[in-house]
């Protein structure tokens, strides 16, 4: 018996008229790989999203802010669209509870990985793309995005650790920060990249579920210890 998706249709604001383009959305590479009767997964699904949600919220911005620029409204949009961000979405809408999962990844917390809910987020507006058109995929922005558009306007962009690492190397006469991806590892449909950033004659290390991701929090490691307050003598 197949599980009713109704609690993620309203959680999400639109019924679907094919049940199966919903199911798609939250159907994991691992429970495909687990199942020979099932064809297929969300990730062209989530391809399609990912395009959808940053044109509909590039078309938002631009029809609500008429004063600001076009790195602001950048800026704004690529806060909207994260990773990180999506995944809080999805946890919100109650996606983790409808995750078709391989056992494997099922007992590793796959239900709960950030990387899971945010795919499936974005699998659900281009399934809600195909389905009913812009239409659709509008009505999910406005019940399930715009609350969290509107915090994001109120909440102070945050830091840039990247740039602001090399503005500190190249203040102190050092050269321009490096990026290596030194290893990467986990499943296919699960990559787990380390990436190495030397600067200031020291180097720092971090692991995230992108090369830029990780990069980041390299970068974000090394400016907090270089501006770190050293000891009284």
């Amino acid at each position: 018996m197949k599980p009713s998706y109704r609690e993620l249709e309203i959680s999400i604001g639109y019924r679907f008229k094919k049940k199966a383009l919903l199911e798609l959305a939250v159907t994991h590479p691992s429970f495909r790989y687990e199942n020979e009767e099932t064809e297929d997964d969300n990730q062209r699904l989530e391809y399609l999203g990912d395009a959808v949600l940053s044109l509909i919220a590039a078309e938002h911005l631009f029809n609500n802010n008429p004063d600001s620029r076009e790195g602001d409204m950048s800026k704004l949009r690529s806060r909207l669209t994260q990773d990180r961000k999506l995944a809080q979405i999805g946890a919100t809408i109650g996606v983790s509870k409808f995750l078709r999962l391989g056992v494997g990844e099922r007992k590793n917390g796959g239900a709960q990985r950030a990387s899971n809910l945010a795919d499936a987020v974005e699998a659900i507006i281009g399934a809600a793309w195909i389905d009913g058109g812009a239409r659709a995929a509008n009505k999910i922005f406005k019940t399930v995005f715009l609350p969290e558009l509107g915090e994001l306007e109120e909440t102070p962009v945050k830091s840039n650790p990247k740039g602001e690492l090399q503005e500190h190397a190249q203040s102190g006469g050092h050269g321009i920060p490096e990026y290596e991806t030194i290893e990467t590892g986990g499943l296919e449909h699960e990559r787990v990249f380390t990436v190495e950033v030397k600067a200031c004659g020291k180097s720092w290390k971090a692991q995230a579920g992108s090369k830029r991701e990780a990069e980041r929090l390299a970068a974000l490691k090394a400016f907090e210890e270089l501006n770190r307050p050293k000891p009284e003598a």
